[in-house]
């Protein structure tokens, strides 16, 4: 081997060592990526084409409030920037935004975009980083766990039923509506006045088992029961207390005026 390296001639032995001092110094002159600025190919961040579309929807829909940049006007809307694809999905698909005008409670209602155009619009937002739509798994999830934490962690606003309630500054929405993505989304990324959960607070199995338990609310086995809207077993209590009151009036009066009857 020493005796090829001697005939190497002045010129090759140059360029090996400056090839090789090139190699050495390359991973120092290299743009450092900054963890979750780059684009997601989960969320199509990657397809420019899909990125563009996602551009000129949002230059049209949503500038006016976020900014041609995304990032943001005082006063109008907030920045974009780092907001993420989960964030995004959750108010395009449950129709939350656009809003009519800055300040309104974004509510559910029809969504505004189609599919392709939320996948677009998607795409744009989660190519200035963020966390992406969360992965969810309620097919063979434990419903008694989902609904012990249902009960601990979104009860005290959504009520038990998942028919929603009063929050401080705002209303806390029905979950008869919402797909599993959906309520992971929300579980990660805290919507509006709804506080954001971590995986160190909810893990994977328990997004799971809530997911699976808002499922199960939506369409429970009311069989033997009269759900009575499933407004929750306290005012339900109360409608048969008032509803078997009244019989017993009902009857009783009934008794009286055929005993009057009988008397004449």
């Amino acid at each position: 081997m020493s005796k090829r390296i001697r005939r190497l001639s002045p010129a090759v032995a140059a360029a090996s060592a400056l090839g090789a001092l090139v190699l050495w110094l390359a991973p120092s002159f290299a743009p450092a990526q900054q963890p979750g600025s780059g684009p997601s190919s989960a969320t199509g961040a990657s397809d420019p084409a899909l990125v563009g579309q996602g551009r000129s929807l949002f230059e049209e829909g949503c500038s006016s409030c976020h900014g041609l940049d995304a990032r943001g006007i005082p006063g109008q809307g907030p920045s974009l920037r780092g907001a993420g694809a989960g964030s995004t999905d959750f108010y395009l698909t449950t129709g939350r935004m656009p809003l009519s005008y800055p300040g309104e409670e974004p509510l559910r209602s029809t969504p505004r975009y189609d599919d392709q155009q939320i996948a677009a619009l998607v795409a744009y937002v989660a190519s200035f980083g963020g966390p992406p739509i969360p992965r969810v798994s309620p097919e063979g999830a434990s419903l008694s766990k989902g609904q012990e934490l249902f009960t601990s962690t979104c009860a005290g606003c959504h009520a038990i039923t998942g028919a929603g309630g009063v929050a401080t500054g705002g209303a806390a929405p029905p979950l008869w509506e919402a797909t599993p993505t959906q309520v992971a989304e929300a579980i990660r990324t805290g919507p509006f006045l709804m506080p954001r959960f971590g995986r160190k607070d909810i893990d994977q199995a328990d997004l799971d088992a809530i997911a699976a338990y808002v499922a199960y609310a939506q369409h429970p086995n009311d069989a033997g029961g009269w759900s009575i809207g499933r407004i929750g077993p306290v005012p339900e209590g109360m409608v048969a207390w008032l509803l078997a009151g009244a019989a017993l009036l009902l009857i009783a009066r009934i008794i009286g005026e055929r005993r009057g009857g009988n008397r004449r």
